[in-house]
Parts: C-alpha cells; structure tokens; sequence
C-alpha cells in the first residue's frame, strides 16, 4: 500500500528506474491489493451464509421438536381392507404427511431428515398414506431423492470451499 501511494517519479529514482516501470509496478500491486480484498469479501460473505444456514437449521429444529417430541409410536393408517390383512404403516408424521400433500414441491419444505424418511418408506405404504396411487408416490420420492443428493452436494462443496481457504490462510 505504502509503494502504490509514493509519487511515481520519486520512488523511479530511489529504485533507479524509469517511470514506465513504476507505473507497472504500482498498478500490479494494486490489483494484488484488489484481489486479496475481493477474497476477504467473499470469505466473509460465504461466512454469514454458513451462519445464516445454522441459525435457520437451529430455528425449524426448534420449531418442529416441540410438535414431534411428545409423539413416540408411529402412525398407522388404515387402508379399508380386511382385519386379516396387515394395515399399511408409515413411520412419517402428521405434520410431513401433510406437507406431502398440500405443497407442490414438498421436497423444498421437508428437512433433509424428512426427506431420507420419506425416502425410507415403502411406496405402497406411502401412496396409501397419501391417498394416491404408486406411480405418484414414487415419482414424490425421486424428486425427494434429487433434492436430497443436491443438498448433500451443496454440503460437500461448502467443506471443498472451507479447506480450500484454509489452505490459501497458511500460504505466506
């Protein structure tokens, strides 16, 4: 910073130099000063997403416990078939069977624990559940599976990105 702010003819001389050449000096170290800053933003600003991330896992963590906690058992819903025939069962609660069912995009609005769970289920049980057929309940399933597998990029790309800039800090 000290060489880009010393008049160009007086540090030519005391580098017994020409002109040119300073000039060229002074606006390479500009652009390393430039660059450095512009890292420093992004750093900062990758920082406040992953914070921005936590905090909001931590909000809906603490928005969904206190509606699942007192529920142990799980749901079981009848098929109207026979007492002879096992009824169909979901480990899904409520609360995500009816986020299946009113949302167009569900798998935008379920936690990725959710959506593994959805994952997890049986598509006949799931699609009775649901009251639709297989081939809907299995077409919900492999958009829950994309979006699952997006996520879990984002994740791996985050931590690529963070030793990444770990590594650029210990660089001289």
């Amino acid at each position: 910073k000290v060489l880009i702010d010393v008049p160009r003819s007086d540090l030519a001389e005391e580098l017994a130099q020409s002109e040119t050449k300073i000039q060229v000096l002074q606006d390479t170290l500009q652009q390393v000063l430039d660059r450095r800053e512009e890292e420093r933003q992004s750093r900062q600003l990758l920082e406040l997403y992953l914070e921005a991330l936590k905090t909001e896992a931590s909000i809906l963590s603490k928005v969904a416990e206190p509606e699942a906690a007192p529920r142990k058992e799980m749901d079981v819903v009848d098929t109207g078939t026979s007492s002879t025939d096992t009824s169909a069962t979901t480990a899904l609660s409520n609360q995500v069977l009816a986020a299946l069912k009113e949302k167009p995009a569900p798998e935008l609005c379920l936690d990725s624990r959710d959506l593994e769970l959805v994952l997890k289920e049986d598509t006949a049980a799931l699609a009775s559940a649901l009251g639709w057929d297989k081939q809907k309940a299995g077409a919900l399933q492999e958009a829950c599976d994309q979006e699952l597998s997006k996520r879990l990029k984002q994740v791996q790309t985050l931590h690529s990105l963070r030793s990444t800039s770990k590594g650029k800090k210990a660089l001289p």
